[in-house]
């Protein structure tokens, strides 16, 4: 029994940090419940809502201060306290009262409803952990018996139904056999008397016997008859008891059975520790040496710059020197007055011409200097100024190595999103990366950034599947060279289409024209070749004379869902229609096809002829937008501005079509930006097909789905 015993004095002392309050950092003193399952002291709750309440009604007092609850919160007066507990308080109507905290567990806004802390549990089971704490940590402090005469006794039960603790001898005396009290619950020595029932905050007459499985917390039976958890599924708490218990017992035994695990963690943890720590003082005896060089360097070009400054100080001196000696010279009682005076006492005209020739010319040289005065050397030090701006800009800029591997660039303009995304990036030093990791996630409508998910790419460029329609998707790449990895790129943000892309290739059976339109053998390529016609009959044309449009449509038929394609018309194109076409407009044209001749079953030849008129749309066989001259143009709309300057835009690099069959609605979208250009209804009664109209020269290219292949033609690249 002393073993155990113990094992759990240890179990106990190694807890101690579960059954620390996180407002009040300090053992947990009567634990409330709040409803995000976190507990907190009572009297914390209630200091919390004083604060928040101070807050509320004086924003500019000390006393607002709303940061962080992790702090040891002030302590209120017992007075405001007594107050907020007290079951019937309330306040003025014009301030309500604060119900609403953050938790200081979790940090989320708990709401306490009207109830306030009265609505909330009592951490009982915790209370009795922080006993046994209590106890485990005072073991040398005995409790004494609470009835004994004096001196009292050491104490050796505590009767919950009493709340009293008793030695021995009194135990026997006031819980005698054969009586009531002698059925009463005892427990070790204790100073934590819990209640034995516990009781339902909302009705505190109600004991609690149900559990409510949407909620998470125990209820009483008023609570599901007509309370808050009247249409709430409950359980009995026996079954709940049992439930939770179970699934508590093979979590701990899980634990228990994976210990050696932990440890070895543990334990590689620790050495994780250890290297950082050698690591960390390697960086940094490493960044020591680094500056010490630099310092070096400093202090080399600092030496040589001071001695270049006082070598040319030095000459200068020397020359002001020079020059100061021959002007203080020329002074009567100094060098060459002096001696000028002396060659005039020589009487012997002679001797006199032989000494005062040269001395007349010395004399006249100062004479000619003091009418001109020029110092020998100039003081300022200009040319010595040390320029230290650019080094000062780089050591600002001076900063960890990104661990010598450059940071890869996504290619935009090789990239592209249609059925799936493919994604280039060029590297500065391909050869010398081993791999890469390219890293994308969904953007939803909120902005709210998704976790990311990565593949492992040994080329520069990837095919991505599987991604959602109508979404924003982010992509990024990084370079690894063996463990080391390079930062990641600047992200590149890319549009899915509206719906699943739709595949199908030209159909050269219903009515495709083959004098004027040519096909290439995948079926994926037209071009008009109607201007070549027109040329070899130029000769017979003598008045005004129309060219047709060829039309031609793809070979799959749509009957329901939403569907979406993409298709490029060439730049030198002249008119090209692109939109869809219902099964029985286009059997009815081909049966009774109209007069190609007259310019006015022609919606966008150039004539406002009101071809854009309701009655004249539906007699055409399709449902058609104009491309053309590197333009887009937006049909007429009884709805929207008619201005050319808003219904012609540049024409696009790629053109999308989005079909909506079921609602009965067909949109042209920019796929560049994935932007819609234009929409309108159309009628889905019938089988709808992809359809596309050419006059004069003109070309249509199908996008095809983005797959491998894409990847071999960029290392070809």
């Amino acid at each position: 029994m002393e073993g155990d015993g113990s094992n759990s004095l240890v179990t106990i002392k190694n807890i101690e940090r579960e059954l620390i309050c996180p407002a009040c950092k300090e053992l947990f003193t009567h634990p409330l419940i709040l409803p995000c399952q976190h507990s907190i002291c009572h009297k914390c709750v209630k200091e919390l809502l004083l604060m928040l309440d101070d807050s509320f009604n004086d924003v500019g007092s000390d006393n607002s201060n709303q940061s962080s609850p992790r702090l040891r919160l002030p302590s209120p007066s017992m007075d405001k306290i007594d107050r907020i507990s007290r079951p019937g308080w309330k306040r003025n109507s014009l301030t309500p009262r604060t119900t609403t905290f953050p938790c200081p567990g979790c940090e989320h806004d708990v709401d306490l409803g009207e109830r306030g802390i009265n609505g909330l549990f009592r951490n009982f089971t915790l209370e009795t952990i922080v006993e046994r704490y209590r106890q485990a940590a005072r073991a040398a402090t005995a409790i004494m018996c609470d009835l004994c005469k004096p001196p009292p006794q050491e104490s050796t039960k505590s009767c919950m139904d009493c709340s009293a603790s008793y030695c021995n001898e009194c135990f026997k005396i006031y819980h005698p056999w054969g009586t009531v009290k002698a059925q009463h619950e005892y427990v070790g020595p204790t100073t934590n008397f819990r209640p034995k029932i516990l009781m339902c905050p909302e009705h505190e007459t109600e004991r609690i016997n149900m559990y409510c499985e949407l909620c998470r917390r125990p209820v009483c039976h008023l609570c599901k008859l007509g309370g808050n958890h009247s249409n709430h599924r409950v359980t009995t708490m026996s079954s709940a008891y049992k439930t939770l218990k179970e699934k508590l017992s093979k979590d701990i035994d899980y634990l228990i059975g994976k210990e050696s695990q932990v440890k070895s963690q543990i334990s590689e943890l620790n050495l994780l520790m250890k290297e950082t720590e050698c690591n960390g003082e390697r960086a940094k005896e490493e960044a020591i040496t680094h500056f010490e060089k630099l310092f070096e360097t400093l202090e080399e070009r600092k030496s040589s710059v001071l001695k270049a400054i006082d070598a040319s100080k030095k000459l200068r001196l020397d020359k002001f020197q020079t020059q100061m000696e021959e002007y203080q010279g020329l002074l009567e009682n100094n060098g060459l007055v002096g001696y000028a005076q002396e060659v005039l006492k020589e009487t012997d005209q002679s001797c006199f011409v032989q000494t005062a020739k040269q001395l007349h010319l010395r004399i006249q040289k100062a004479t000619e200097s003091l009418k001109s005065f020029r110092p020998a050397a100039q003081t300022s030090f200009e040319d010595y100024v040390v320029n230290t701006s650019k080094q000062t800009e780089l050591l600002g800029e001076l900063s960890f190595f990104s661990s010598g591997i450059d940071v890869p660039e996504i290619n935009e303009e090789q990239s592209k999103i249609y059925n799936n995304a493919l994604i280039n990036w060029h590297h500065p030093e391909k050869d010398k990366a081993d791999s890469y990791v390219l890293e994308y996630r969904k953007i939803n409508r909120d902005e709210e950034m998704l976790s990311w998910n990565e593949i492992e790419v040994c080329g520069t460029s990837k095919v991505i599947s599987d991604l959602e329609s109508n979404c924003n998707y982010a992509f990024r790449v990084r370079a690894y060279k063996g463990s080391v990895c390079s930062p990641c790129s600047r992200e590149l943000i890319l549009h899915t289409p509206p719906a699943p892309v739709f595949s199908f290739l030209f159909d050269e059976k219903c009515g495709y024209n083959n004098e004027h339109l040519l096909l290439n053998l995948k079926r994926d390529r037209v071009e008009s070749r109607a201007g070549f016609n027109l040329l070899l009959a130029a000769e017979r044309i003598q008045v005004g004379y129309y060219t047709s449009l060829d039309y031609i449509i793809g070979d799959v038929g749509i009957t329901k869902g939403k569907h979406f394609w993409a298709f490029r018309v060439e730049p030198y194109s002249y008119l090209v229609k692109v939109g869809v076409a219902s099964s029985d407009k286009l059997q009815e044209w081909l049966r009774s096809p109209r007069d190609a001749v007259s310019p006015r079953y022609e919606q966008d030849s150039g004539h406002d002829s009101g071809s854009e008129d309701t009655c004249f749309d539906s007699s055409q066989p399709f449902t058609l937008v104009t491309i053309g001259m590197k333009k887009f143009f937006i049909p007429k709309s009884p709805t929207s501005s008619n201005e050319p300057e808003n219904r012609v835009l540049p024409m696009p690099t790629s053109i999308g079509v989005f079909l909506d069959y079921d609602k009965g609605k067909v949109g042209f979208y920019d796929m560049d930006h994935m932007k819609c250009l234009y929409e309108r209804q159309v009628d889905c009664s019938h089988t709808m097909y992809p359809a596309f109209a050419l006059m004069g020269s003109g070309g249509i290219q199908l996008e095809e789905p983005i797959s491998a292949k894409y990847l071999e033609y960029q290392e070809t690249m």
